[in-house]
């Protein structure tokens, strides 16, 4: 049998390859901090009531691979270490190798609209998805930026109104199928931004603080703490937005903003694991 070598058909293998493991390693590290995260606040809990004659010990332990590993938290360092560990990559390859693939099956492969009577034009509908996945970040920034993003909860009730809106209009427009990618790509895209425009330069300053002898921004640490956990509850129906193509019974607007919402409300309890 001849070997039909398909340039399309294996573009579309290596991304989509590439995006699924990148994002395990994303995700992964992701809630491995925020599992971490936890078990300092247990123990910082625990060292303000120590029991008597006990020191407290402020480090995590943890068995793996055949080996112990003890983990310490220093807001303050005293010394910086030689070479420190960034988590960045991951997410700049999941998010590109992601929208290279959804570009290549839904722009180019046509399938952003309906075949049969669609609503609009293919070529709008391109600008259209592209216009919304940047403006996704924009909007999000704005919010959480505000008075109203001052209130976790009130900028959630407000957050989740939009993503409701936005749901619907993208069921109106596009194919069934690529509405639900489309809102996937834009929490990506959300996500992204978060760790690179957000995270990652706060802790540079960090660092820059800690190496000319000045204390780092706590304030500013918090706010960085506070964009990674919206990662990690963007990310549970982020996953379930990939899956969607397999599941066509939930391509309903309405079905989609609750299982969002159950992803959101599932992330609460996996992050206090």
């Amino acid at each position: 049998m001849p070997f039909d070598f398909d340039v399309r058909e294996w573009c579309n293998l290596v991304l989509r390859w590439v995006h699924v493991f990148a994002g395990i390693l994303w995700v992964g590290t992701t809630y491995y901090f925020t599992w971490l995260d936890g078990r300092f606040s247990e123990l910082e809990k625990a060292s303000k009531h120590p029991a008597a004659g006990d020191a407290p010990d402020k480090s995590v332990w943890m068995v793996h691979s055949g080996g112990f590993y003890r983990v310490e938290k220093q807001k303050t360092p005293q010394v910086m270490p030689e070479k420190l560990h960034w988590f960045r990559w991951e997410a700049a390859l999941t998010w590109l190798s992601g929208i290279l693939l959804f570009f290549l099956v839904y722009y180019h492969g046509g399938m952003i609209v309906e075949f049969e009577d669609p609503r609009i034009k293919r070529g709008v509908a391109v600008a259209l998805s592209m216009s919304l996945i940047g403006a996704s970040w924009l909007v999000y920034d704005l919010l959480w930026s505000s008075k109203l993003g001052s209130n976790e909860y009130l900028g959630a009730a407000v957050g989740y109104a939009l993503v409701v809106g936005t749901t619907y209009g993208l069921f109106y427009y596009f194919s069934r199928r690529a509405a639900c990618l489309q809102l996937g790509a834009m929490f990506g895209t959300i996500m992204t931004a978060n760790v690179w425009m957000r995270i990652l330069p706060a802790q540079k300053r960090m660092v820059a603080a800690l190496k000319e002898g000045r204390e780092p921004d706590q304030a500013e640490a918090a706010r960085a703490k506070l964009r990674s956990k919206h990662n990690t509850f963007l990310v549970v129906p982020v996953v379930f937005l990939m899956l969607s193509s397999h599941f066509p019974g939930t391509y309903r607007w309405g079905t989609v903003s609750l299982l969002v919402l159950a992803g959101w409300v599932a992330a609460k309890f996996i992050r206090r694991a």
